[in-house]
């Protein structure tokens, strides 16, 4: 069983209004020095339902606690390996993950402990993004969605590559294109060749293609040239209708997503070279920041730094 922690965990995830965490976040809580406000926080919150398994707490603060045991040493490490089984544990579909009070209410009442321990790192605080914020900054929302939209059908192994630089989940995952998924897996294509070739300034170059490839094309535009596959709604309802039976996750072993449906290759092949060619004319933007900080700065569109878009792209596209 999970250790309950210095504070009372609800047994079901509930809906946490923004509202209520402007209200009740605390520096002490951000610091760690503090608990969280239960009572207070409980009765602004509404309930989710007890008889579906997938909103109970235990799979999740099981899976939390092994994070902070497994990667003390390296806690940026822990997404890699929570974000896959977060999303197979925490089983909806993406308008459910789009309701910012659902993670309000696993960062305030289910695991402020975590935020506090991924983010606070050498400074006084962790954000207050972190807990309540867009889906690509706050803690637990921005693993769920990096796992939803890197992962190839039911292979969570693109998940694991789209968290080995943190680059990836602080810039990439903010863009409007990484929504096709021919595009997330190419990026991911040419992502793993620079992690796999020691190449420097490898969050730089993370970056510098993903501004260039979010300003070189909309999603529909890339749809177009690397059609995807339709998704598999039905196939996707059977999986969170699954979870009342499902067994926990493994801890050692990656889980099985959902049979929605796998990106073609050919629309992956067709877009690699294209991204090969923005990756090599787009100009770093070098932060000079300490190894390690993270970078949450936006960084300059590809456009503005001065990438030729008319030699990668048809004429129609320009």
């Amino acid at each position: 069983m999970p250790r309950r922690g210095p504070f009372d965990i609800p047994q079901v995830l509930g809906l946490l209004p923004d509202a209520a965490v402007a209200k009740y976040l605390s520096r002490g809580m951000q610091s760690g020095r503090e608990n969280p406000p239960q009572v207070a926080l409980r009765k602004a919150s509404t309930s989710l339902s007890d008889t579906e398994a997938r909103w109970r707490t235990a799979p999740i603060r099981e899976l939390v606690e092994q994070a902070m045991t497994r990667f003390a040493d390296d806690r940026p490490a822990s997404d890699g390996w929570l974000a896959p089984r977060l999303h197979a544990t925490l089983r909806m579909t993406r308008a459910e993950a789009g309701d910012r009070r659902l993670w309000n209410h696993l960062a305030l009442l289910v695991a402020p402990d975590y935020v506090v321990w991924r983010w606070r790192g050498n400074a006084e605080i962790a954000q207050s993004s972190r807990f309540s914020g867009p889906h690509y900054t706050q803690c637990f929302s921005r693993l769920w969605w990096v796992a939803e939209l890197f992962r190839n059908g039911p292979d969570y192994r693109p998940v694991e590559t789209a968290c080995t630089v943190q680059d990836v989940l602080n810039t990439t995952l903010r863009l409007d294109v990484i929504d096709h998924r021919p595009t997330a897996q190419a990026l991911l294509r040419v992502f793993e060749r620079l992690f796999s070739s020691g190449t420097s300034l490898l969050g730089d170059r993370v970056n510098a293609l993903s501004s260039a490839v979010n300003a070189a094309g909309s999603t529909l535009v890339y749809d177009v040239l690397a059609p995807d596959s339709p998704h598999l709604v039905d196939e996707l309802q059977d999986w969170i209708a699954e979870s009342q039976e499902a067994p926990p996750v493994k801890w050692d072993r990656l889980p099985e997503g959902p049979h929605d449906g796998r990106v073609p290759a050919e629309s992956v092949d067709a877009l690699v070279p294209l991204f090969d060619k923005l990756l090599s004319e787009a100009p770093l933007r070098r932060r000079g920041r300490a190894r390690g900080q993270a970078a949450e700065d936006a960084t300059v569109p590809a456009q503005r730094q001065g990438v030729s878009l008319e030699k990668e792209l048809p004429p129609w596209m320009v």
